[in-house]
């Protein structure tokens, strides 16, 4: 998705570049770019969902919209937060994928960064855990940042969501 994107010109360089938001999950760094993100919330109260994917926190009312909330350590497959500082000082981004609202709970938001598009690697092709959501990767000055494509990553959940409304 990262090629498909339509990068924008860099000042004055006209080199392509992509707009993205930084985030932090456990130890590593991600990036969604920004026209995939509707809005950033802190503090949010979420209701536990019986039967729900692992990923999936729970639910949020998000001005009568209903919003499933990714925890995202348990979709990438790095270790869950446990403290509950941990939990509760924790970011959730909102991201529209095919019209369908999904929150992504992260543990830091860093900044907006603007990714040159030739920099950007494909990802390993290592079987890990998160590893089928990962659309590239950018060697930043504070190291690796995985490049995710939004689509993939709720794949497997908006199956689920899907599965669900029908019944």
């Amino acid at each position: 998705m990262i090629a498909a994107s339509g990068g924008r010109s860099g000042p004055g360089n006209g080199a392509a570049v992509l707009r993205c938001c930084a985030f932090q999950v456990a130890d590593r760094w991600f990036a969604i770019e920004t026209a995939r993100i509707s809005e950033v919330l802190r503090g949010q109260r979420t209701t536990p969902v019986p039967l729900a994917h692992p990923a999936v926190r729970g639910l949020l009312n998000l001005r009568g919209r209903i919003v499933p909330v990714i925890d995202m350590r348990i979709r990438l497959g790095l270790a869950a937060a446990t403290a509950a500082a941990d939990v509760a000082g924790r970011t959730i981004i909102v991201i529209e994928v095919d019209d369908e609202a999904f929150s992504l709970l992260v543990d830091r938001l860093a900044d907006v960064v603007e990714i040159p598009v030739r920099s950007i690697e494909p990802p390993t092709t290592a079987d890990r855990p998160g590893q089928d959501a990962i659309d590239g990767v950018w060697a930043a000055r504070f190291g690796l940042m995985h490049l995710l494509d939004t689509g993939r990553l709720v794949a497997g959940i908006a199956a689920a969501t899907a599965e669900r409304k029908a019944r």
